[in-house]
């Protein structure tokens, strides 16, 4: 009887807390200046390949930035930073996050979240074009992120 009580706690447990027992922490720098070939005002690292139930944390290594979403994940609520705060966000949908620096759009500064399995791949595919018309430096950078989508 206490083993088949044990067995019975053990997978309820895996079941509901088993994805966050191995979630994994991201951390994404907000930075004025990356190598040479990156340029300036970048998120590094720029794209990143997730898990439900992962944590990114934007930091703000320079001041007069700050992060917020162009595209979420359907069920996923849009977000943004404060600007020169720390924010995070835990990625609890599959789905692409496409973001960028509010006042950096300009000169290039987007970056993107893959969680799981790239369910709103359609949308990415419709939005991106415009965020990329607004930026006069490194348009390059946006398709850079769209071909890492698997």
């Amino acid at each position: 009887m206490r083993s088949k009580l044990y067995a019975v706690i053990m997978t309820l447990s895996i079941t509901l807390f088993g994805h966050t027992a191995y979630a994994k922490e991201w951390q994404i720098q907000m930075l004025n200046y990356g190598s040479a070939e990156q340029g300036g005002m970048i998120f590094e690292p720029a794209f990143i390949h997730a898990q439900v139930g992962d944590t990114v944390t934007f930091l703000p290594n320079h001041s007069g930035h700050n992060a917020q979403s162009y595209v979420v994940p359907e069920g996923s609520q849009q977000w943004k930073s404060a600007l020169d705060k720390a924010y995070t966000i835990t990625l609890d949908t599959e789905g692409v996050h496409l973001y960028y620096c509010p006042p950096h759009l300009m000169m290039g500064m987007v970056g993107m979240i893959q969680v799981g399995d790239a369910k709103n791949q359609a949308l990415i595919d419709k939005k991106a074009p415009r965020l990329r018309s607004k930026m006069a430096l490194k348009p390059e950078r946006m398709d850079t992120l769209l071909n890492q989508i698997r």
